[in-house]
């Protein structure tokens, strides 16, 4: 399975949604851009797409009103490690009031990976990150065995976006 993302105004990606009803698409916005999402096992509809192929998924993009995107630029050397905390990660958030979705994506022409993660509303993103299984997902972090201390995994600092998805999408 592989996802493409593609960036513009929201009205026009809307209307790329509309016209490729059939595809499993979502639009998305926050105050600075708008993106849309395309998850299929065939070819990308967009001409110039950024391209990840899916690592792990749960979850379906019905329902979804929050996106959340941890962007992680990965090196060559750590994309292996990277790849498999992931893989065999606890799988705590499905679990999570409000959860609707995770993707962990490979980049396909970069070296940023990306989890997104759908929530029904901002809300149920929030309580995820005050709650217990938050913690455990995260426990190692800045510790001597969490990832994040291992040296050449990560490029640069990662970042986080994040993105709602307007009523009439869901």
């Amino acid at each position: 399975m592989k996802i493409y993302m593609a960036r513009g105004t929201y009205d026009y990606l809307k209307k790329i949604e509309k016209k490729h009803s059939n595809e499993n698409m979502v639009a998305m916005q926050n105050t600075e851009s708008a993106l849309l999402i395309h998850e299929t096992a065939g070819a990308s509809i967009f001409k110039e797409p950024r391209s990840y192929e899916v690592i792990d998924s749960s979850g379906t993009f019905n329902d979804a009103g929050f996106a959340v995107l941890n962007n992680i630029p990965v090196t060559d050397e750590g994309r292996p490690l990277f790849e498999h905390r992931f893989k065999n990660r606890a799988g705590l958030i499905e679990n999570e009031p409000g959860f609707t979705a995770i993707r962990v994506l490979r980049p396909l022409e970069s070296n940023t990976y990306i989890i997104l993660t759908l929530w029904k509303d901002e809300k149920s993103f929030k309580n995820w990150q005050n709650s217990n299984a938050y913690e455990k997902a995260h426990e190692k972090r800045g510790t001597e065995s969490g990832i994040d201390k291992t040296p050449n995994i990560f490029s640069s600092p990662s970042y986080v976006t994040q993105y709602y998805i307007p009523e009439e999408e869901k």
